[in-house]
């Protein structure tokens, strides 16, 4: 969401803590949820500034250390096999964030809408707007994919995975949408996958 929140000359960090832990509407915490849903929190309950683990910076920073996804590298530590516990709602920022307090910290989303399922469409809101976000089915292929353009060959069915689309493009003839994904930049192609799928 900090990249659709851009006031000039600065872009703010929203935090990912507090929405993960305060959007009871979004779903299931750690476990996942609804990205819409979250879009219109924002909107309506505002999020607090917050940072990634390393940085611990804002009203509510991450509080969970970063991992390797899917990867036999060895830049962080292996991922655990059972997700960390949903923090609990605090709404407050931790101590050593002097700027503002809880509430005086919340930045608002102007408007959630969605994008109508269609290629021109979207790839017209990427160009006015930016990046949107979007939904998939992950297959345990999927997990291993390090580079290319990514087509579904086989496994089983592993979940749904939102990503953030930011452009598309043709490798070797074969149109595909470039994706952020948010598993670390050890995975795939430095965080980013090509996802196949016609567009012209």
């Amino acid at each position: 969401m900090s990249f659709k929140h851009i006031i000039p000359l600065f872009q703010v960090t929203l935090s990912a803590d507090d929405l993960l832990s305060c959007c009871k509407s979004c779903g299931f915490g750690c476990n996942g949820g609804d990205p819409y849903s979250a879009w219109k929190y924002w909107t309506k309950s505002g999020i607090v500034t917050g940072s990634n683990f390393t940085t611990n910076a804002g009203c509510k920073p991450y509080p969970f250390p970063p991992c390797e996804h899917h990867s036999n590298k060895t830049h962080y530590d292996p991922c655990r096999h059972d997700l960390f516990p949903t923090p609990k709602c605090e709404k407050k920022c931790v101590p050593t964030y002097k700027d503002k307090s809880y509430d005086a910290d919340k930045y608002y989303g102007r408007s959630a809408y969605g994008v109508k399922d269609d290629v021109t469409a979207i790839q017209k809101e990427i160009m006015t707007h930016g990046p949107v976000e979007v939904a998939f089915e992950v297959y345990e292929d999927f997990l291993n994919y390090a580079g290319g353009v990514y087509v579904h060959t086989g496994g089983k069915l592993g979940g749904g995975h939102a990503v953030k689309m930011i452009g598309w493009g043709i490798e070797q003839g074969m149109p595909y949408w470039l994706l952020a994904n948010s598993w670390n930049e050890d995975w795939g192609e430095d965080g980013e996958l090509a996802l196949s799928g016609p567009y012209t």
